[in-house]
């Protein structure tokens, strides 16, 4: 199933101060900083990807903090809710940690017959953490307080909000997704070539406005390829099917596509290779500013106008 897509590799979402994201996702939550470096399209801004030790695909969730951007707004069109894996019987842990670091949060609900707790980033982005026994992938980064008993495993799911499903439903299952099940308005969606960050879950919802994306919510959902042979076959598949899809985008760290699915979400296809350690040894990343070659030039300025992150 090397061919297939593998669920997700990475989600790239909009925070406002750096210092705070880089607090509430390395210190509250326990991940590893793996890249520093900074937005292709705008080097003033940073690009921040954090996940497990290694940076694993599946594991990366990204950022591009711009500052005094305003709030967004949930609703259609958006990925409206990013869901990590956690070991069972941590919720109570999680629970405590989120109370004592004042950070919103439900209380524990139930999805599909897997509990799950809801919490709040500092710009509003909805996490969920999901306990279960699925198998996961990945070496989780442990801190002195997010220990292996309670660290994140990766991703779980993603939910999409749509005013019509069957158009991105479709689409999934051309890609390789099935229905695995369904409760009321919620369906979700498995791809069998992963055993982790594999759920897509699609939430009908015909009457909701369309949101908009701004400070904390989701820019876009990378799927996961092995290499760029495999995306590159996928590129015509996708094109076949009548979407409007990009050249393959050097990202340094994975080779891009994207392409806008039916309900508005901007998708990606990213290769595993290089991966992260391309310009950085595994045990030193995110430990420094790394540039594009074609910014590099600029380093001074960039270092001295990137804000500090502690």
């Amino acid at each position: 199933m090397e061919n297939s897509i593998q669920g997700i590799h990475h989600i790239t979402a909009i925070a406002g101060n750096a210092a705070k994201n880089y607090d509430f996702y390395t210190r509250v939550l326990g991940l590893r900083l793996v890249k520093k470096t900074v937005n292709f399209d705008d080097p003033k801004t940073y690009h921040l990807y954090y996940g497990d030790q290694v940076g694993s695909p599946g594991t990366i969730l990204t950022f591009f903090p711009w500052g005094e951007i305003g709030p967004g707004r949930k609703g259609t069109r958006q990925v409206t809710e990013i869901g990590y894996l956690v070991p069972e019987n941590s919720l109570d842990f999680w629970r405590e940690r989120f109370q004592a670091n004042k950070i919103l949060f439900t209380e524990v609900a139930e999805k599909f017959g897997e509990p799950y707790l809801t919490v709040i980033d500092p710009d509003g982005l909805k996490l969920e953490l999901t306990a279960s026994a699925s198998p996961h992938t990945g070496s989780p980064w442990l801190t002195d307080e997010v220990i292996d008993l309670n660290a994140t495993r990766g991703f779980h799911s993603i939910t999409i909000t749509a005013n019509k499903i069957q158009p991105t439903a479709d689409l999934l299952i051309a890609l390789g997704y099935r229905l695995a099940e369904n409760y009321q308005n919620r369906y979700r969606y498995i791809t069998d070539a992963s055993t982790s960050a594999n759920i897509i879950d699609l939430l009908e919802v015909p009457a909701e406005k369309p949101g908009h994306v701004s400070g904390g919510s989701v820019h876009h959902v990378a799927f996961r390829v092995k290499n760029e042979m495999v995306l590159m076959n996928y590129r015509d598949k996708i094109a076949a099917m009548g979407y409007h899809i990009t050249e393959k985008i050097d990202r340094n760290y994975f080779y891009s596509l994207y392409f806008r699915e039916p309900g508005g979400v901007l998708f990606e296809l990213a290769t595993d290779n290089p991966g992260f350690s391309i310009d950085e040894p595994t045990e030193a990343l995110g430990t420094q500013l790394m540039l594009p070659v074609q910014y590099e030039k600029f380093r001074a300025d960039l270092e001295k106008s990137l804000p500090p992150l502690i």
